[in-house]
């Protein structure tokens, strides 16, 4: 059916309009925030008719013209603050782990946390109605979960399933702009480190507008967490590996050609064998400690454990024999586990206690580890993996192996490691 000139004109009209109502709603956060300029500049925004809202794949912004003009209609404010609260998202990288994810439990923690953000800056441009019940709803989270990122959020839910009727209330305060753009079906123009370089960006504009300023503690710390190196914790495994003598066939230097001419000319009498070892770099000995005080829970510890075992049980990672001790520690060494096999580990696992629960030494384990170089309990020790929370004394002497402080989190309260050792964030789930 032909559409009438009449409706061509209307559509037109209200496509101007809403052109219009954005436009002046960037401004309006131009003017408030103007370390967004950057981040804000670089989204395409596309008309999109009939699709009932704002949706954005990170690099281009699908909009509803009239779903832009009803919301203008019921308060011109909802329009600054859902395009804000899209914004953040994509400063904050979360349609980047939207693969990662269950995806209904991430679009809850991460819709908290932007609004939690825009209500702590109190912006009377972006204020709502609704603000004052979204805030006590965010304080009580706030309570359980400490700093309100999407990534606290999302683990606490994951832990602390949440009802039927909840997720409605979340969603009801909460709920902006639509996320099923989130997984792009093409390329995109603005990729994840594209939009990593514009976060430092907007990190580094806002220490200056904050001299004088409150309200951007939550803004921080979701951006800490947005550009936060992220670390491939089976990479940095290898730098335990040492060269040695694997015992499997050798096909990088067997010549076929030698082997297959003597099995035709001579029978069943190649001219030569294939080397039945090869020279292979993997792991055979390193120390894992356990810091056992009282901030370090039991299931996480053990959680732990299992990831960097299984990235490093392979065969393409271990030798046959390996020497690993699991040390725990709180303030002295509790215990010292040995494991040589497999089996050994599966025993420690379903078996073995945690011990301690006192206060933080780090000291104790590197003092431990000298005695047992010295009582040659290792024939060349590469590395020590040390989970903790942090918060402890570090030895000030460098040991003569590599060195590896794992955390969980991010914390800024927390000391820095040791320049002679490396520090890795491991995410919880």
């Amino acid at each position: 059916m032909a559409r009438s000139p009449e409706d061509s004109d209307m559509k037109q009209k209200i496509g101007k309009l809403a052109e219009e109502v954005l436009a002046l709603s960037r401004d309006n956060i131009l003017v408030s925030l103007r370390f967004l300029d950057v981040a804000l500049l670089g989204l395409v925004w596309q008309e999109r008719a009939s699709i009932g809202c704002m949706a954005t794949d990170g690099s281009t912004v699908w909009y509803d013209p009239e779903h832009i003009l009803r919301l203008y209609r019921r308060d011109p404010r909802l329009v600054t603050r859902s395009m804000l609260h899209l914004l953040l998202h994509c400063i904050f990288y979360h349609g980047f782990a939207y693969d990662r994810v269950e995806r209904e439990l991430w679009d809850m923690a991460s819709d908290m946390a932007v609004e939690s953000v825009i209500l702590e800056m109190d912006l009377p441009m972006a204020g709502l109605d609704t603000d004052g019940e979204a805030e006590a709803k965010l304080r009580v989270w706030r309570e359980d979960v400490g700093a309100l990122t999407a990534e606290r959020i999302y683990r606490y839910m994951k832990h602390n399933p949440v009802s039927p009727r909840e997720r409605q209330e979340l969603t009801a305060l909460f709920y902006r702009d639509d996320h099923g753009r989130w997984m792009p079906e093409g390329e995109i123009q603005m990729t994840p480190q594209q939009w990593k370089k514009i976060s430092e960006r907007v990190k580094a504009d806002l220490k200056s507008f904050t001299k004088s300023k409150t309200g951007t503690q939550g803004l921080e710390k979701n951006l800490a967490e947005a550009t936060r190196d992220k670390y491939d914790y089976g990479a940095i495994l290898k730098r335990f590996t040492v060269m040695g003598e694997d015992m499997t066939v050798n096909d990088e230097e067997f010549d076929y050609i030698y082997y297959t001419y003597g099995l035709e000319r001579y029978g069943n009498m190649p001219l030569i064998e294939p080397l039945e070892y090869k020279d292979a770099k993997k792991v055979k000995e390193f120390v894992i400690a356990l810091d056992t005080s009282a901030s370090c829970r039991g299931p996480v510890v053990k959680a732990f454990l299992n990831k960097t075992y299984s990235l490093l049980k392979g065969s393409e990672n271990f030798f046959t024999k390996i020497n690993v001790h699991i040390i725990q520690c709180d303030n002295e060494v509790q215990s010292d586990t040995k494991i040589t096999c497999d089996e050994d580990f599966q025993q420690f696992m379903a078996h073995g206690k945690l011990q301690g629960f006192g206060a933080t030494d780090f000291r104790p384990v590197f003092d431990y580890v000298d005695r047992l170089l010295e009582q040659g309990e290792f024939d060349n020790l590469k590395g020590l993996i040390y989970f903790t929370d942090g918060y402890g004394i570090y030895p000030e002497r460098m040991p003569g192996y590599d060195v590896i402080f794992a955390f969980l989190e991010e914390d800024e309260g927390r000391r820095s490691v040791p320049p002679w050792s490396m520090k890795v964030i491991i995410e919880e789930e």
